[in-house]
Order: structure tokens, then sequence, then C-alpha cells
């Protein structure tokens, strides 16, 4: 028995290693081919060890592109964005998930129906308002629109109802807890790990994010990250170890960004396990 039990440990290891392993490889791999010039990429069988041209490939793409400033802009729109996400979309499901207003449903269904519409859909008449307003042009006009999230509304409301008891509420309450207490002490440390999720979600989608971006910044100093990595590509060639050189820059603070908030939403799922 000990031993079958020792072997179903040891193969749980094993696949979980090479899982890890499978999972890595392809940040090796951009490793790899930010290290290397575009010759050797194209060679087969392929070079599977880091080159000496990853600070050549680095200076080439500061030579084309103000990469720096692009990636101070695009963490200014990501942390803003993320920041006041979980702000107002915590507030509003804290509300939704826990007391009762007129309209409560009404209001909801709205937020749900919203998933029904392409954001596409909303790039004209977007465009059109911050034109009037004197916002394009500035990162305002990237990250205002962004800050309502039907996504993180719908998350951390469900996510609320199951997991504040209403015993918990109904103390608050008899202590003399107003809304804004009641949501800072009470609901807050409990659905910490949701909004780790949400946060991670939330930055990665504002980092990453090209489409709106593109079409309504137009100063060339104020350019996100993903915008200004576009402008690498031409017509005469594509240098692939510099491209690459480039997605390594722009996905080393993602890497960051997981890993701290994936510590939280660990930790609040183990919390959460041991409470129950």
């Amino acid at each position: 028995m000990r031993k079958r039990l020792r072997l179903g440990t040891f193969l749980r290891h094993l696949f979980l290693i090479l899982g890890g392993l499978v999972s890595l490889f392809p940040f090796y791999w951009m490793f790899v081919l930010a290290s290397r010039p575009s010759s050797v990429i194209y060679r087969y069988p392929p070079v599977l060890t880091p080159g000496s041209r990853l600070s050549e490939n680095v200076h080439t793409i500061t030579e084309k592109i103000n990469i720096w400033a692009a990636m101070a802009n695009t963490a200014v729109v990501a942390i803003t964005v993320s920041v006041l996400v979980l702000f107002i979309a915590s507030l509003a499901a804290f509300a939704f998930a826990k007391f009762e207003f007129p309209g409560k449903n009404v209001l909801f269904g709205i937020v749900l129906t919203t998933f029904l519409l392409p954001t596409q859909l909303a790039t004209i008449p977007q465009f059109v308002l911050m034109s009037r307003i004197g916002w394009v042009g500035d990162l305002k006009a990237v990250i205002v629109p962004s800050l309502a999230s039907s996504f993180g509304v719908f998350w951390l409301r469900q996510y609320s109802s199951n997991a504040i008891p209403r015993e918990l509420m109904e103390a608050a309450t008899l202590d003399g807890c107003g809304f804004f207490r009641q949501y800072l002490h009470v609901c807050v440390p409990i659905i910490r790990p949701a909004m780790a999720f949400l946060g991670i979600f939330t930055f990665i989608g504002s980092w990453n994010d090209f489409m709106w971006p593109l079409i309504v910044l137009n100063d060339p100093s104020k350019l996100t990250l993903q915008v200004a990595l576009s402008q690498l590509k031409t017509a005469h060639g594509t240098d692939y170890g510099m491209l690459m050189a480039s997605s390594l820059i722009a996905i080393a603070p993602l890497l960051v960004v997981f890993v701290i908030g994936s510590r939280q939403l660990i930790a609040g799922i183990s919390e959460g396990a041991v409470k129950s």
C-alpha cells in the first residue's frame, strides 16, 4: 500500500514538473530568439541555446522607437485602470450582492446585457465623444473608457454573494458600521482573492490593449507599448530577433504582476479553505 502511495506521489510530482517545463519553454524560447539574429532563427535544426545579441537587439529597438517612454505610458494606463476598476467594480458588486434598493435587478440586468455587445461597436461613439471633449491624443482617452468593467461587477458580485456571510453584515450593522465601513472592513478582506484575479485580468488587458490606443493616440510621445512595437515592422523585412527582444521587454512586467497577484490569490484561497 505504501509503495503504491509513493509511486502515485512520484508520478504526480513528475507530471507537475513536466507540465511546468512545458509551460515555461515558450518564455525560454523567446529569450533564445531575442538573443539571436534573424539568420540563426531560420536555421534547422533550431538552436536551443541563448546567443550574445540581446544587448544589440535591445539597442536597435531603442534607436527605432522610444520604448521606455511607451512602457511608462502603458504602466500609467494599466495601473490607473486596474486600481480604479477594482475600486468601482468592488463597490458596485458589494451593493448589488448585499443590499436591496429600487431598480436593483433592472440595473444588474443592464450590466449583464453589455456582455452581448462587442466592444468594437463603441469605437466610433467613443472617438466622437473624446474628440468633442478634447481628449484625443491624451492618455485620459484610454483610461476613462476602460473604467466601466461589467465583467468586474459581475465577477465580484457573484463572489460576494456567496463569500460574505449575512450574519457578519448584520453584526457590522449592529456595531454602527455604515456602507463604506462595511465595504472596507468586511467586504474587501473577504473578496481579496477575487480582486486579485480581477486585478491581474484587468492589468494584462490594459497592458496588451492595441486597437483603441492606436485609434485615439496621435501624439508620438503618448504612444502605448503595443502601438509603439507595431512600428518595428517594416515592408522591407522583419528582424525577428529584434521583435522577440521587444516582446521579452514587454512581457517582463506582466510576469511580475502575475507573480505578485497570484500570491495574493493563493493566500486568500488557502485562508478560505482553512476557515471552512
